[in-house]
């Protein structure tokens, strides 16, 4: 694009951010003044590698494409004890088992089939030994939404649900359960559906149409959606860059984070360049923004 500068007009920003799987780099630079300090732009644009699509590939989702993202911890504590005499304590382990069961119960009755909705506990810790009954059990969740407010309803429902179990087990006041919900959320991104079709019209022109797929909505997160959301809403785009080479007969692609994932570079980052470059040239020259009441 320096190169071109010829060929368009506008102001032109290159973010690169660090931190996006901890959910803190977005968060971070709009904190220390991201669009204060730099001109506001009109459209965001971003990609992400993929791990089915070829190089060559763009894949895209209009609407909600990623999902809100929240990590919660909670601190089951009761009365430990010798395991030879239950009776004698109030078992965080029970009621800690009981919490990872009730939870699947607030999507599966309470959110409906419509709206995506995950609560996945992905680590369990307590005790150290086999007679002995611990003081405490901890649970690590992840909780995952598309809505602000399905979002609100799983975070209100577990600590409900926490709440009441410990309640059921007898657990005294004093004792009663702590529901953290962290500071790492991620909130989702909403690809602008009118950017996307604009700019699936560039891609397609570019690549061929045949090289363009629509994609499906997944529930991993990303911190690009907060591009969208300060302030005044910007319009955001998030496309995904086709990276897998071929793979033999058989062979199911390796996920993004799995160590035998490995991306051909050349023809990714020169499809990436190809294609944002593209994408920016278009919407500098073009009216879309403008026609659009960006």
């Amino acid at each position: 694009l320096v190169a071109m500068k010829e060929d368009w007009s506008g102001t032109f920003i290159a973010l690169a951010q660090p931190a996006e799987e901890r959910g803190a780099g977005a968060r971070a630079m709009i904190a220390d003044g991201l669009f204060d300090r730099f001109p506001r732009p009109d459209a965001c644009l971003a990609l992400h590698v993929d791990s089915v699509l070829r190089p060559g590939f763009i894949g895209y989702v209009p609407g909600y494409a990623m999902a809100n993202v929240d990590s919660v911890d909670i601190l089951v504590r009761g009365r430990g004890g010798h395991g030879a005499y239950p009776e004698t304590t109030i078992d965080p382990v029970v009621i800690a088992s009981r919490i990872v069961v009730t939870l699947q119960t607030i999507v599966s009755r309470e959110i409906s089939p419509r709206e995506p909705a995950v609560i996945t506990v992905g680590s369990i810790h307590a005790g150290t030994k086999h007679n002995i009954i611990p003081n405490e059990a901890r649970l690590q969740l992840t909780v995952r939404s598309y809505s602000d407010e399905t979002r609100n309803q799983l975070l209100d429902g577990i600590r409900r649900v926490t709440q009441a179990e410990a309640l059921a087990a007898g657990v005294p006041p004093e004792l009663e359960p702590i529901v953290e919900i962290k500071d790492e959320y991620t909130p989702a991104t909403y690809n602008d559906p009118a950017l996307v079709e604009h700019v699936v019209g560039v891609l397609n022109d570019l690549l061929g149409a045949s090289n363009v797929v629509e994609g499906k909505p997944s529930m991993g997160g990303d911190d690009f959606g907060r591009s969208g959301r300060e302030g005044p809403r910007i319009p955001i785009f998030m496309f995904r860059l086709g990276s897998l080479p071929d793979l033999a007969p058989g062979v199911k692609p390796p996920s993004l984070h799995s160590s035998l994932y490995h991306p051909d570079p050349e023809p990714t980052i020169r499809t990436g360049v190809k294609a944002l470059c593209a994408a920016t040239l278009d919407l500098f020259n073009s009216n879309f923004l403008k026609s659009s009441g960006q």
